[in-house]
């Protein structure tokens, strides 16, 4: 079965077609890529959906390997809401 594994940062992207048996995991296809080894991934995903690395993978599965966040979702809508508190004092 073939499957696409996809390392997509800001500043680069790479994208390795891989041939894998039937019942292949994802922890399988992202060390036979290659792309784990030159990259730290915070989490994995198949078709933007997190995946365990546990997860069997079906044809034409999409694996991404997802960077670490830069920031915390809960600081960064606190930074948000306080810059926009500051920008509107009348609220």
């Amino acid at each position: 079965m073939q499957v696409e594994v996809v390392l997509a940062w800001p500043d680069r992207y790479s994208a390795v077609l891989l041939d894998l048996p039937e019942g292949a995991t994802v922890a399988e296809a992202a060390a036979a890529s290659g792309l784990m080894q030159q990259n730290a991934s915070a989490a994995i995903a198949i078709h933007g959906v997190v995946a365990r690395q546990d997860q069997v993978l079906r044809a034409g599965d999409r694996v991404e390997l997802l960077r670490p966040l830069l920031l915390d979702p809960k600081e960064a809508r606190r930074r948000r809401a306080a810059s926009a508190a500051k920008a509107d004092p009348a609220s």
